[in-house]
């Protein structure tokens, strides 16, 4: 009989976390799809990440009381801080479009959030397999080819913005969402790292 049991109340907060990214990855799409509705698509994506941030809190002080825990607790901190990342960096893409005052729908940063999306889709699968090596590996691949999609959708859009005669101050712009956009999906490809390690660790 042990005297302690494990605390298994953190996968339930990555669970959270991960369907907070996936949330505020469609409400980006969807923003970025439809730029005069920015202000307040961005204010529910800040809902999301204010959200995010006190799950952070509770693992954090789960991590102070808890005698024994499932994982490392510096993993379950590196986990929790990495899937909050890609929150905060949702928040800043969103925030950017509200503060540049961008009204015109660009189909290359809607494809970048798309791939965005369905790398957010991969992180609630991976949390949820994240005690399974072999199911983490192809989840982990499947990011890695999504974050090469996104580089190359980086690329191209950034390289567009200096092709055309646009004034600066867009250039400017626009170039500041394709830098958020492309931290982002960046991001996902280190939760999945963060994972694939713990499945490694603990199989």
């Amino acid at each position: 009989m042990k005297l302690f049991s494990k605390d298994e109340t953190f996968f339930d907060h990555f669970h959270q976390l991960a369907l907070y990214i996936s949330s505020a990855a469609s409400l980006l799409k969807t923003l970025l799809e439809n730029p005069a509705d920015a202000t307040r698509i961005a204010t529910a994506i800040k809902k999301v990440e204010t959200d995010g941030d006190a799950i952070v809190h509770l693992i954090n002080q789960r991590i102070d009381t808890s005698f024994v825990t499932p994982l490392d607790r510096e993993d379950i901190h590196l986990l929790a801080k990495r899937l909050d990342n890609v929150i905060d960096i949702i928040n800043g893409a969103a925030r950017r479009v509200v503060m540049f005052r961008v009204t015109d729908s660009r189909a290359g940063a809607v494809r970048m959030a798309d791939v965005i999306v369905r790398a957010s889709k991969e992180i609630v699968e991976s949390v949820a397999d994240v005690m399974k090596p072999k199911l983490m590996d192809e989840h982990s691949r499947a990011i890695k080819v999504l974050e090469e999609e996104g580089d190359a959708l980086y690329a191209e859009n950034v390289g567009a913005l200096f092709e055309h005669d646009e004034p600066a101050i867009v250039v400017l712009k626009w170039k500041e969402i394709f830098d958020a956009l492309e931290h982002a999906i960046d991001e996902c490809d280190d939760v999945a790292n963060v994972l694939e390690s713990i499945a490694l660790k603990n199989s």
